[in-house]
């Protein structure tokens, strides 16, 4: 492929910004005539254990580079996730431990080649350069930026207009980020439009410490289902990778329609002129939203579970919304017979077994909300304790199924 063929395929509508065009483009033209590939970078702290549709627009945007002969480079940020990204955050950020990020990042280790190609991927832990450098080199690295220059960031400025603290560790933040690119000799890095300052600072300490500045190629931050904020697993208003083909179609066709657009540009595989011929189609009226949002889940679920799996949640969407049926497959809550008394289990119990709550008082909220039926009775939360049997089915909110199957423990 041409270079200026590569440059299109890169720099396509689902990119916000890239600094410089002219530079990736020598960068590209370089790697081709010496057949080096190029390094590309890409930094994920794992504060939440799983990867949702607003990290795969970055990720897929790696897969393109890779796609072309590129490397790759996935850093998973073990030591900067302590720290915490202040980018667009109001206020610090918690700082958590390392056995949580230990067990997210193995999370993200499983799921990110569900995108990326495993032959042209490295993955590696900053915590492999972080934890050697003693506090002298910590200094050293410091002096290379200026106080008033990591203030200028966007957040930071709001913060200080608003007399809300920041905090030294959250200043030492873009330094981090910048030193893992001199680390890994990034020759581009990608990130969001919010990750703007850090990637710059990467090119400035690149260049102080006798490497080429890296690339810095940008994309939209992907607005969350619930159709005000970016897409945030705290939040709650996510759509993960991980999960299933049934969970994912259900909270891609809840997702606002005037996101329609922004959802068949960012989180869809979708060619350029496939999506400008969809957005004609839904601003002329010719197309109904509700037949667009249902080929797209059917499209953003065979991308990460095939084709099979995307039909049978399709199908399963109609049986529950339009023929108000169980789905044919559901997870299954297996029961003992000593996990009853007279038949009868707490409702809280319950739905902790199917992990479709997270502490008592979060199950019973769900009860009191209505939220939570056995064949098609709602369950009454003045009555807590309910009569179940093997086959019935318990649903959760408007699309969580579960199968209750009772085995006889005779054992002492």
């Amino acid at each position: 492929m041409s270079v200026e063929l590569a440059l299109e395929e890169l720099l396509d509508s689902r990119v916000a910004d890239v600094f410089t065009k002219d530079e990736l483009r020598e960068k590209l033209a370089r790697s081709e005539r010496e057949r080096r590939p190029l390094r590309v970078k890409l930094g994920v702290d794992p504060t939440a254990p799983d990867i949702h549709l607003g990290h795969a627009v970055v990720l897929r945007k790696m897969r393109a580079f890779q796609d072309l002969g590129h490397t790759g480079v996935l850093i998973i940020g073990d030591y900067t996730a302590m720290v915490g990204d202040p980018s667009g955050k109001n206020k610090t950020r918690p700082q958590l431990s390392y056995d949580e990020i230990e067990q997210n990042a193995a999370t993200y280790k499983e799921q990110v080649f569900k995108i990326l190609d495993p032959e042209r991927t490295e993955i590696v832990l900053n915590g492999e350069w972080f934890r050697k450098l003693a506090f002298a080199d910590v200094l050293r690295l410091a002096s290379r930026f200026t106080v008033a220059r990591l203030l200028e960031r966007d957040d930071f400025e709001k913060r200080l207009a608003k007399q809300q603290p920041i905090s030294l560790h959250e200043v030492m933040y873009p330094v981090m980020q910048a030193y893992d690119s001199v680390m890994v000799r990034a020759d581009v890095e990608l990130g969001a439009t919010e990750q703007t300052f850090n990637i710059l600072m990467g090119r400035q300490l690149q260049e102080q410490m006798g490497q080429e500045r890296q690339i810095g190629l940008l994309v939209p931050i992907l607005t969350g289902i619930c159709g005000t904020v970016r897409m945030s697993k705290s939040i709650g208003n996510y759509i993960g990778i991980a999960e299933s083909p049934q969970e994912m179609f259900g909270k891609t066709m809840s997702i606002p329609d005037r996101l329609l657009a922004e959802y068949l540009r960012l989180a869809t595989d979708y060619r350029p002129d496939e999506v400008e011929r969809l957005e004609r189609a839904l601003a002329d009226g010719s197309a109904n939203p509700r037949d667009v949002k249902f080929q797209m889940a059917k499209r953003i679920v065979a991308m990460y579970h095939g084709e099979e799996s995307s039909e049978l949640a399709a199908s399963d969407f109609e049986r529950v919304f339009k023929r108000k049926e169980a789905p044919r497959e559901m997870p299954v809550i297996g029961l003992s017979s000593k996990d009853l008394k007279e038949g009868k289990i707490w409702i809280a119990k319950l739905l902790r077994l199917a992990n479709a709550a997270s502490s008592n008082s979060n199950a019973l909220g769900l009860v009191r909300q209505g939220a939570v039926s056995i064949d098609g009775a709602p369950v009454d939360a003045g009555r807590p304790d309910v009569a179940v049997k093997s086959g019935m089915t318990l649903k959760v909110g408007k699309r969580r199924f579960f199968r209750i199957e009772i085995t006889n423990d005779t054992s002492d």
